[in-house]
C-alpha cells in the first residue's frame, strides 16, 4: 500500500484540482473609502446548467482516526465545491485528477495552514472533508439543482492508499 506524502497547500501545486482560497499573495483593491481590502474572485463557482444555483452551507465535521486508509473518493460532476475553514484550523485535502475513475498512483494529499480554503473544480476526485481537530467547521459553497451531483469510487484492496499526517513533507 502506498503512503501519501502530504504536501503544503499552494496555489501552484493545487491548480490541477481547483483553487486555493487565501489572501496571502492574492491581489486586492480597496473599498469602503479605503478601510477594507477586497480580495476579489479568489475562486469561481462552477455549475453545469443555467438553472443551477450556488449555495452556501456550513459543515460541522468530526475527525477520522489517523492514519487513514483511503478507500474511496468522490466527485461532483455538475458543480464545483469550496471548503473554507471557519475556526482557523489546518485540515487535510486528498485529491486525484479528472477522469472516469481516480488513479491510485495519482492521488495526492495536501495540508491547509488553517487560513486557506480550497475550491474543487467540477469533476475533480476528492475525499470527503478531512479535519485534523476532533471537530471542525467549514463554510461550503457548492451547487444546488436537479440531477445526481455526487459520484463515488471505491478502490479495490490492491489500490488502497494510506494517509498518515505524521509523514508529511513539511
Amino acid at each position: 500500500m502506498r503512503t501519501l506524502t502530504i504536501e503544503p497547500l499552494t496555489k501552484e501545486a493545487f491548480a490541477p484540482f481547483g483553487d486555493v482560497i487565501e489572501t496571502e499573495g492574492s491581489d486586492y483593491f480597496m473599498i469602503n473609502k479605503g478601510w477594507t481590502r477586497r480580495y476579489h474572485k479568489l475562486a469561481t463557482v462552477e455549475t453545469a446548467a443555467p438553472e443551477d444555483q450556488a449555495i452556501i452551507s456550513i459543515f460541522a465535521a468530526e475527525a477520522l482516526e489517523m492514519p487513514l486508509v483511503i478507500r474511496m473518493l468522490e466527485r461532483h460532476p455538475l458543480g464545483s465545491q469550496a471548503f473554507i475553514p471557519l475556526l482557523g484550523n489546518p485540515f487535510l485535502v486528498v485529491v486525484a485528477p479528472l477522469g472516469d475513475a481516480p488513479v491510485p498512483g495519482h492521488v495526492r494529499a495536501f495540508r491547509s495552514n488553517g487560513r486557506q480554503g480550497v475550491n474543487y473544480h467540477r469533476g475533480v476526485w476528492h475525499h470527503p472533508v478531512l479535519t485534523i481537530e476532533k471537530r471542525d467547521e467549514f463554510l461550503v459553497v457548492d451547487r444546488s439543482g436537479s440531477g445526481n451531483n455526487c459520484d463515488e469510487h471505491f478502490f479495490t484492496e490492491d489500490e488502497l492508499v494510506l494517509l498518515d499526517p505524521h509523514r508529511d513533507s513539511k
